[in-house]
């Protein structure tokens, strides 16, 4: 498959990413239980799951991908808090953030093993 192609695909997939996570995070709880932490290690899945998906879809932005998705945790505490039925807790930010390095971290380690080649500078 050509890396045009590959690249268009995780751009994809990157975009329904983003989406999935913000309708859950917005969406009303099933079921209110005690905190357990278990929302802290969802909250690091799925922000190493859109680390590795922006890295592979803009891997000449890693930087601005990392940092934009660190601002886009915290842009859905904000939005939680003004909904009645979720709040907005600081730890959660920090969950992202762990998610973060790990997807990022990850990222490295698969491409160390196998480079992608650059897009022609005359591509999209």
């Amino acid at each position: 498959m050509p890396i045009e192609r590959r690249r268009a695909y995780s751009r994809w997939a990157f975009s329904v990413c983003l989406v999935v996570v913000l309708v859950a995070a917005l969406a009303p709880p099933h079921t209110i239980v005690p905190p357990t932490g278990w929302d802290k290690v969802q909250h690091a899945v799925a922000f190493a799951v859109l680390a590795m998906l922006g890295c592979g879809a803009y891997p000449e932005r890693k930087a601005q991908v990392l940092l934009g998705l660190l601002a886009y945790g915290g842009l859905i505490e904000l939005l939680q808090s003004f909904t009645g039925y979720r709040t907005a807790e600081t730890l959660d930010v920090v969950a992202d953030a762990v998610g973060l390095v790990v997807g990022w971290t990850f990222t490295r380690l698969l491409w160390r093993t196998r480079p992608v080649p650059p897009i022609p500078k005359d591509q999209p």
